[in-house]
């Protein structure tokens, strides 16, 4: 019974992954095992983890997972300018990651010229219905939407919380608590 248990919450609950490569420094490490809530709500700066086979071309199996930050939720316009995100014209707070890491990789563009300039095969100016934008905390080094495009709310398996024993509060915040 307790088998059978473990496995319905394992399958509908939660579960754990492992973070594999730097894109989510500071908050996330290599090699770091998190919790992935299935049943979490998602929102802006929700970390979340999702199957990233035929979301990004590179990613060849099946299994394959990334962890990003959600930026733009559906219908939302996306656009980076010095260092600055701004979704839907206002800038949000990116506290969670240093002066350098916001402006080191992040560059200048919009939803529509990152489509053009990578020839994704849908053209818009806004994130489409069923879909998030998503970016990496460490942005030099990450491999995110600003390069393959939008992550489908199907390849989403769920929302990141780091365990309440990790001891360093400051990164259980940024990937805990922040979202609206």
């Amino acid at each position: 019974m307790g088998l059978l248990v473990a496995t319905v919450i394992r399958h509908y609950v939660f579960t754990m992954v492992r973070v594999d490569g730097p894109s989510m420094e500071p908050n996330l490490e290599n090699n770091e095992r998190v919790a992935v809530v299935k049943t979490a709500q998602i929102k802006h700066l929700s970390v979340i983890v999702f199957n990233a086979y035929k979301v990004d071309p590179d990613a060849t199996s099946k299994n394959v997972k990334y962890v990003k930050r959600v930026i733009g939720m559906p219908g939302d316009t996306v656009r980076a300018q010095d260092g600055k995100i701004f979704v839907n014209g206002k800038a949000i707070s990116q506290k969670f990651i240093s002066q350098f890491e916001r402006t080191q990789g992040t560059g200048n563009w919009d939803i529509a010229a990152l489509s053009n300039r990578n020839n994704w095969v849908l053209k818009t100016t806004k994130v489409p219905k069923n879909n998030y934008f998503v970016l990496g905390d460490h942005r030099s080094v990450s491999n995110d939407s600003r390069y393959w495009g939008f992550v489908p709310a199907n390849r989403v398996i769920g929302v990141v919380k780091i365990p309440i024993w990790d001891s360093h509060a400051t990164r259980r915040h940024n990937v805990n608590v922040i979202g609206y």
